[in-house]
């Protein structure tokens, strides 16, 4: 194998020929060209970069400038199928080498890539690192290997998968092939895991950042959640977005519930016929739904640009989980909304989850993750700044664009309140949950506080002025703040601490936030408003083209262009070949497929405005 590139060109010049013509791009994102000029001239590279930020990019202009076929590892057949379909639709030759081939389709592979015909070949771990396939390997020319989602190798990683930790022997087999492992979520262990696994110790180190700016960042506690979350979507109609829950029942649950509304929403979760959930995937990919409620399963292999919002409907158990499914919100650049919807139950569940897990080390972590997010869903610090924190990395200033940057909490003298709830709790035995103390405090009439005796107390009904939700807050903040104490083993029932001494003496006073269960009405940004404006009658226009071409070829719309392609052609309105090939993510073949077809669309429109 010849291990340097097959061009005699200046490497940097060559890689910025293969993002214009190729991809369609006029300028590298950060750090996306060095990296690409040291795998092209040989070196190894270990990449952590956030999703959207052009990750693909870094592997795959080197894999057309270097001699042989680039491997690209990848967790997820969907995830294959949807980079190899980009490929393709930009002039690529790439192919899939996975479960779901039929022996023919597999044979026709083998054979290209025997051949030398293919620029790159997507395979999983477990393919790869099959016996026979290694063997094979040895007689094909490999330009370079790629590892994506490489947190995988990892026990601290929120995905660890134990067929990724032997992708370090790939050092051996192929001691001269160039690697790049690639990931958008992974701590300070979880990296020194990846490089110490992979036997990647002497790559260069690209941490390029976590931070998504586009995405606006919101919690909300949990008071009535579906009603929360539908308040939530009426705001966004036939937006592309994911809600996100723990369980399939609840999944089921929430979508059916939708759908009944009226909403084009559809249900994802392992428990589903495979024919179904490839069925749902597509829609969703096509633009023929505009919701997936799903649980995790879904969405790694989701190479969507237009996911417009996530909503979290349950805590996710810890933050790396967290910002990468956020992440699949605004790919395209475009401003992308993440909703978390929280409560104490969802923080009860999860412990008793991570309780259960038989290591006691893997134990020790998932409790130090879960810990990790429950401290972000309840701080009135700015959400970003507890994000980049996590990730060992930092914010000069406040973001701007998170719940508590745009509308600071409220805070009250909360005194009074505080020392009911704890008297309460006193007076109830230090032997009941959340709920109960509220409805003792409430003064609600039934017959488990008859039977008790505590319609008898004298605090039953001290607070039956106040809201439910405003005394579960009250509650969960005295939780966090140390007053009162959750016996997780013991049904969750609240018992005092010696902090709560002093406070319910009288001899400290207290300062609360006042609970956010509902986002206040906000102007949201105009998408692509930093850039300018857009017509939008026109941006319509190229999206319904764009969507008859799609369902031509049977690919997902995106395929063809992005929203932000569009958005740009919207507003400089091209005319002509030249002025087409400017707007980015309009390469050259594109350009030969479907430029006519846009143009045409364009100038029509133009002219139907002056007429």
């Amino acid at each position: 194998m010849d291990p340097q590139p097959h061009t005699r060109d200046d490497p940097a010049e060559a890689a910025r020929r293969v993002l214009r013509d190729t991809f369609g791009y006029t300028d590298f994102r950060p750090h996306q060209q060095r990296i690409i000029e040291q795998l092209t001239v040989g070196e190894d590279a270990f990449v952590l970069m956030p999703t959207g930020g052009g990750k693909s990019l870094c592997y795959q202009i080197p894999a057309l400038l270097r001699s042989g076929t680039a491997l690209v590892v990848s967790p997820l057949i969907s995830l294959m199928q949807d980079q190899i379909a980009a490929l393709q639709a930009n002039g690529v030759a790439a192919a899939g080498y996975n479960s779901n081939l039929d022996s023919d389709s597999a044979r026709q592979v083998l054979a290209r890539l025997h051949a030398g015909e293919l620029d790159l070949l997507y395979v999983s771990p477990e393919r790869l690192l099959s016996e026979g396939f290694l063997e094979r390997l040895q007689e094909i020319p490999l330009a370079l290997i790629a590892i994506d989602e490489a947190h995988c190798v990892s026990q601290w990683g929120h995905d660890f998968r134990p067929e990724y930790a032997r992708l370090g022997g790939l050092a051996e087999h192929f001691p001269d092939v160039p690697r790049i492992a690639l990931t958008a979520t992974a701590d300070v262990q979880t990296r020194a895991d990846i490089l110490r696994v992979l036997r990647l110790t002497g790559a260069r180190e690209h941490v390029t950042g976590f931070d998504r700016p586009n995405i606006r960042y919101t919690v909300l506690e949990k008071h009535k959640p579906f009603e929360q979350l539908l308040a939530f979507l009426e705001t966004r109609p036939e937006q592309a977005g994911i809600v996100y829950a723990l369980s399939r029942k609840r999944v089921d649950e929430v979508a059916q519930r939708l759908a009944e509304r009226g909403l084009r929403a559809a249900a994802y979760h392992a428990g589903l016929p495979g024919e179904q959930r490839r069925r749902v995937q597509e829609d969703f990919l096509r633009d023929r739904l505009d919701l997936v409620v799903a649980t995790v399963a879904f969405g790694m292999g989701i190479d969507k640009p237009n996911v417009r919002f996530v909503v979290h409907y349950d805590l996710p158990r810890n933050i790396e989980g967290y910002y990468q499914e956020t992440g699949r919100a605004g790919r395209d650049g475009l401003p992308a909304e993440a909703l978390l919807l929280h409560g104490q139950q969802d923080i009860v569940t999860a412990r008793r989850l991570v309780d259960n897990t038989e290591d006691p080390d893997q134990r020790r972590i998932e409790l130090h993750k879960l810990n990790a997010m429950v401290d972000f869903a309840e701080s009135g610090v700015c959400r970003r700044r507890i994000l980049l924190h996590y990730f060992d990395q930092s914010l000069e200033r406040d973001c701007g664009n998170c719940d508590v940057c745009l509308d600071p909490p409220e805070r009250f003298d909360a005194t009074v309140p505080a020392q009911m709830a704890l008297s309460c709790v006193y007076r109830v035995g230090q032997r009941f949950g959340i709920k109960h103390v509220v409805d003792v405090l409430r003064g609600l009439d039934n017959e488990r506080i008859r039977r008790l005796g505590h319609d008898r107390l004298s605090t039953y009904g001290i607070g039956s002025e106040t809201s439910e939700q405003d005394w579960v807050s009250i509650v969960r903040q005295l939780i966090h703040l140390g007053y009162l104490t959750q016996d997780v083993a013991n049904y969750s029932v609240l018992k005092l601490t010696e902090r709560a001494r002093p406070l319910l003496r009288g001899e400290r006073n207290l300062e609360l936030a006042r609970p956010r269960v509902r986002e206040r009405s906000r102007k949201r940004p105009r998408a692509a408003a930093a850039e300018g404006p857009y017509d939008e009658a026109l941006f319509e226009e190229l999206r319904a083209l764009r969507k008859r071409l799609a369902e031509a070829q049977g690919v997902p719309p995106y395929i063809i262009f992005g929203d932000a392609s569009l958005i740009q052609m919207a507003r400089a309105r091209p005319r002509d070949a030249e002025a087409l090939l400017a707007i980015s993510g309009v390469g050259q073949t594109k350009f030969e497929r479907y430029g006519s077809d846009f143009l045409q669309t364009i100038s029509a429109w133009c002219e139907a405005q002056t007429s």
